[in-house]
Parts: C-alpha cells; structure tokens; sequence
C-alpha cells in the first residue's frame, strides 16, 4: 500500500508508489505509462485501502485506468471464475474502451473481463459467462435481462464502478441503475465517476456510497486544452459551411455531431459523395457496422466521424484535432462531453460550433461556464445571405435544443455577428484569428497545402 505520508504531501511520482502486482506493472510498462495522472494519483490508494470514491474529472484525464489498476489488484487474490467486480457504463463503446483497458494492463494476471451489451446475442454473452470471468463491464438494459433470466450471478460481488455516471443519468438510466443497485449485495465496495454533477447523481451518490472520499480534479468545466470558437450560420447552410470550414482548416480527425440519427447518416453520405474520407456512427447501427466506423475513425481509414451523442463518451482517439458541433447540444453538459473528445492527454484541440439565429441564448449558458466570451468568426467569402430552399426533406431542418423548444427565455441575449473578443486573456486557449477571403486558416498554427481530401 502507499505510504500515507507520501500519498498526503502529494507525491506519488511514479506507478511503482502503488506498489501494485508486478504482473500489472508489467501491464503498465506495456502501454507506456510513465506518471500516474492526477486522478488516478488521488483515486488509486483510496481505491487500494477499499474505500468507496467519487471521482470528478473530465474525459481524457485517465478516469479509467484510475479504477481499473486497484480493481485488478484487488482481484488478484481470491477466487476465480465468478463475477467479483462489475463496472456498468453507459455505451457500448465506452464498455468496450473500459474492457479493452482491463484486458491491456491484466494481461499477465490471467483475470478473464468480459462484455455484456445489447445489439448482439445474448447467447455468446451468456456462453462467457459459464465459462467464467472476474469482471463484467455491461450497459444497463442487456444486464437486466440476464438478471431476470438468472444467467448471470453477481452474488459475490466485491466491487462496483458506475461509470460516466451523469451521462447515464442523461440517456434515461438512472432508474435502472437503481433497479441493479437494489439486486447486488450491500456489502461491496462502490466507485463513482463522473464528469459533471447535477443534481440527480449528486442524490444517486448520497444513496449508494458509504462514507465515500471525493477527488474533483479541476472545475467541472469543459477541458482547458480546447480552444472553442462560434460560427453564426442558419440552419440550411450549415452543410456548405462545414465543407467550406474543412477545406480550410489543417485538420488530422475529426469528430462531428448532429442531433438525430438520420441526419448523420445523410451527412456522412454527402460528406463522402464529396470526397471526404468519412463515416456516420449513430443508435440504429448494428453493434458490428458501430464497431468497425469506431475501428476506422481510430485507425485513420476515416478522417472525419459524423454521429449522435452516443459518441460524446466512449471514444478513446487521442489525435482527434476538431469536434465540431454541427448542431447545438441540447445541455451545457452535452457540450462538455462532446468537446472532451478533443484536447486530450495534455494535447490541444478547438471545438467550433455551428449556431441558429434562435440559439443565442443557449451560446450565453455556455459562455456563462467556460467564464470567457466564446469569439465569433466568419468566413468572408461564404454567401449566408442565400435564401432557405423549399422541400429540403428534413435534412437541415431547423430544431432548436430541448431547453429552448420547452421555452427557454433569451435573457443574456448575446450577438452573433462576428467580431474580435473583447473579453482579457485567460489560461484558456482562445484562438485570435479571423477567417478572411483568400487566407488559409490554421486553428492550432498549421497551415494546410492542399492535398486529396483525407488523412495526411
């Protein structure tokens, strides 16, 4: 265990101060970890000492190997081939991300994780689960099948990890999060992460943790490492806009989300039809066709990922350059986790967000927590006097955020015209440069030559 001293004055330096299994610190040496990030400095001996921990941090802060690294300590003695740990996430891609993390750093321990999630058979789920495991990382609703069914036993289970637990709260999951709560044993050790916390988790953590020790790294704001800009535009010509922003922007991946399903499926189509390397990740895709866009994005078949916010949690790409919200979120927290997909592992990263004339008062919301005036840009040679034309199918049809359609008011209202900021210089990254005709426009000081749209 760690030194208390040393774990009070703050300086556990390196992964060897956890003293951890050297099958797991050969773990860590494979993947390259050389320094404990800051939560995973906190979190880790509380962790270890089981204790039950609420840690508040932002995606790309090493969240998951925070809980992942004491859970196979832990593990490492005792019985085998019985579910003893149980980490439920909100996405399949994100449970994927939490099992491809513990099959990396276990992968000397011999401990066997396994996946449970809709969109594939239950039967292969259920055939791993007799053979045996340790650990289960599982969405919700397939997890509350195999309880009713009596095919998985979770009688034994020592620990728990709800996982982006506020974006569970947003997809609709708090009350089956509390439904499994109520069937697992009392005695255990509980873990909580989350990025953000309103007011529902904030209850949740009350109900489930015992005497837990909470660790906040940072405000519960969006990252620093983002530079965030505004792009005033209506809503049918924010496809010509994208292209023409893209064309211009030195860009390695890039991350694109919409509201609704069809309209990232109809985008990425017409994004391909024009030459861009990209694909749609959203909801009704079968788990395989998700898998393989996830795969492709990651791999640099694809440079740009247009989806939903299913995306918004769940996926673990350190070189995505740009996030761009080609539709406003409907929450600020939406925001933060969109534009967290960006600007990670101490990289930097721009999110540019394309808004409506009837959404200015969500953009002083969101400036309202980034503490900073959001710049406003333009292209100069972009025509956004072009009239909306008739019969456009839905594609681009205007829809404003939930909190606006239930009648949000406009106090604070903020203009969208573009215009240098006008607020001081703060630690934030708040790009200073104005698009202009004939100029290339470099948003992390690159200049782009042009070349066959795709990854370069």
């Amino acid at each position: 265990m760690p030194d208390p001293q040393i774990e009070k004055e703050g300086l556990l330096m390196n992964f060897k101060s956890f003293n951890l299994h050297p099958h797991i610190e050969s773990g860590i040496k494979a993947l390259g970890y050389a320094e404990p990030t800051p939560i995973q400095t906190q979190c880790i001996p509380s962790i270890l000492r089981e204790q039950d921990v609420m840690g508040l941090a932002q995606t790309g802060t090493g969240k998951t190997a925070a809980f992942v690294l004491p859970i196979l300590q832990r593990l490492m003695d005792g019985p085998r081939k019985r579910i003893r740990a149980l980490i439920i996430a909100p996405t399949r891609e994100l449970a994927e991300q939490t099992h491809e993390s513990m099959c990396q750093l276990g992968r000397q321990t011999k401990l066997k994780s396994i996946t449970i999630y809709g969109g594939t058979k239950k039967e292969s789920q259920i055939r791993m689960l007799r053979k045996g495991a340790e650990i289960a990382v599982a969405c919700p609703g397939r997890l509350i099948d195999l309880m009713d069914q009596g095919t998985i036993d979770l009688s034994r289970l020592e620990v728990l990890v709800l996982d982006e637990a506020d974006r569970m709260f947003d997809m609709g999951f708090l009350p089956d999060i509390r439904t499994i709560m109520k069937r697992l044993p009392k005695q255990r050790q509980t873990l909580l992460f989350a990025a953000t916390m309103p007011d529902d988790i904030r209850e949740l953590a009350h109900d489930v943790l015992h005497n837990p020790v909470t660790f906040q790294i940072g405000d519960i704001a969006p990252v620093s490492t983002v530079s965030h800009a505004l792009y005033p535009v209506e809503q049918h010509l924010k496809k010509d806009l994208l292209m023409k922003l893209l064309d211009r922007t030195d860009t390695e991946s890039v991350l694109v989300f919409t509201r609704t399903k069809i309209r990232a499926t109809r985008l990425a189509k017409h994004m391909k039809q024009a030459g861009f390397f990209a694909t749609s990740l959203q909801g009704d895709l079968s788990q395989f066709k998700r898998q393989a866009a996830l795969n492709g994005f990651r791999n640099g078949k694809y440079q740009i990922l247009v989806a939903t916010d299913i995306a918004a949690r769940g996926i673990d790409v350190s070189r995505i350059s740009h996030v761009i919200n080609y539709d406003m979120p409907d929450t600020v927290d939406a925001y933060t986790h969109r534009i967290g997909r960006t600007g990670r592992a101490a990289r930097t990263g721009d999110a540019f967000t394309f808004v409506t004339s009837k959404e200015r008062a969500f953009v002083w919301t969101i400036e309202k927590v980034l503490g900073e005036k959001i710049e406003r840009r333009t292209l100069e040679d972009f025509d956004y006097t072009t009239p909306a034309p008739s019969g456009n199918g839905g594609f681009d049809r205007p829809q404003l955020p939930v909190k606006q359609r239930r009648g949000m008011n406009a106090t604070g209202e903020c203009t969208l015209a573009a215009s240098p900021p006008t607020h001081p210089a703060s630690s934030r990254r708040n790009g200073s440069r104005r698009l202009s005709a004939g100029t290339l426009f470099s948003s992390s000081s690159r200049l782009k030559s042009r070349k066959p749209r795709g990854l370069r």
